[in-house]
């Protein structure tokens, strides 16, 4: 990243852009992604009007464009295959040039985004939640409590196929992966309000109505009285089996507990998921040898979720909804 010659062609127009509206170097730098030194090189040489020098590149533009659409034909396809596609059609590089030439092109591997599969009739449900809910302030998003189930593996490294994309393209259909609620095995469950997070349950065996009242009972009740004493409070879970069960549904009526609304399959609605992803990276470096290290290590990093962390998510609430509305119900970015 020191040399001037590491520098894409995305990031050199980059550059020019942001040093024609008078940026410093040192702004350039981190908007690019690269080192002021960089970056000075690069201006003076332009200014200079010197051209880099060495061989001349092996490919001309419609080779250039032949490749894009190969890319763009299938973004989770590896540099094998995008090159052995490319020099079938007719062009001779190397598999070091090829992958050069698509970072040239501003692509970068990436983890593809994970967006539920939503059909109309949930869009639809989604988009007159959203507008039922535009007017709660902060106030009334702290009367609730969020809960929900998350799988923790042992091992973090596989996360699936990577995507080719460009900047900006992340929320692009064709650069994401879709998701299906309910797997089959649910290992943990937990719940936050704006002020903290409660007590979790290490789930033995598949949740049905049965088991889940028993969470309920002896998880979901001791958090309730932690993080709202006496206070009213409103709860919210999402439309599992077991959760909308007529069993589970009369368990909270005895409780004389009211449950928020919920539309299917919205988990980017639901602030814990993205505290569940939090607990993920902190764990990022741990590496437990079985099921009771695993367990350990999610209760220590639980533990070190800072109210903060839990207010600032709750507080996201009106961004979300705003966001599922100007979405027309369909998923967001959160």
């Amino acid at each position: 990243m020191g040399k001037t010659a590491d520098l894409t062609t995305v990031q050199k127009m980059t550059i020019d852009t942001l040093k024609k509206e008078g940026k410093t170097q040192k702004v350039i730098a981190k908007e690019v992604g690269c080192s002021q030194s960089s970056v000075s090189k690069y201006i003076n040489r332009e200014a200079k009007g010197r051209k880099r020098c060495g061989r001349k590149e092996c490919t001309s533009k419609r080779d250039k464009r032949a490749l894009e659409r190969i890319v763009k034909q299938n973004r989770f396809k590896n540099v094998g295959e995008i090159h052995k596609e490319w020099t079938v059609a007719g062009v001779s590089a190397s598999r070091s040039t090829t992958h050069r030439r698509m970072q040239d092109m501003g692509f970068s591997c990436r983890i593809p985004r994970v967006k539920p599969l939503l059909n109309k009739r949930q869009r639809q449900k989604r988009l007159t939640w959203a507008q039922d809910k535009k007017d709660w302030t902060a106030a009334e998003w702290s009367k609730v409590m969020f809960s929900d189930e998350s799988k923790f593996c042992i091992s973090f490294g596989n996360q699936g196929p990577r995507v080719w994309r460009k900047t900006g393209e992340a929320q692009n259909p064709r650069c994401l992966k879709s998701s299906v609620k309910f797997p089959q095995s649910v290992m943990v469950w937990g719940a936050m309000s704006s002020a903290a997070v409660g007590p979790l349950c290490f789930l033995r065996s598949r949740v049905n109505a049965a088991v889940y009242q028993e969470v309920l009972e002896h998880f979901m009740l001791p958090a309730a009285d932690q993080l709202y004493g006496g206070d009213d409070f409103i709860f919210q879970h999402d439309l599992a089996p077991a959760h909308s069960a007529k069993s589970t549904s009369t368990w909270f009526k005895d409780h004389g507990i009211p449950l928020l609304d919920w539309p299917a399959n919205s988990p980017d609605l639901n602030p814990i998921e993205n505290l569940w992803g939090i607990v993920k990276r902190k764990m990022r470096d741990a590496r437990p040898n079985n099921a009771e290290e695993l367990k350990a290590t999610i209760r220590a990093t639980w533990a070190l979720i800072t109210p903060e962390e839990c207010n600032r998510l709750v507080d996201s609430m009106p961004r979300r909804i705003a966001a599922a509305i100007q979405a027309k119900g369909a998923a967001t970015k959160f």
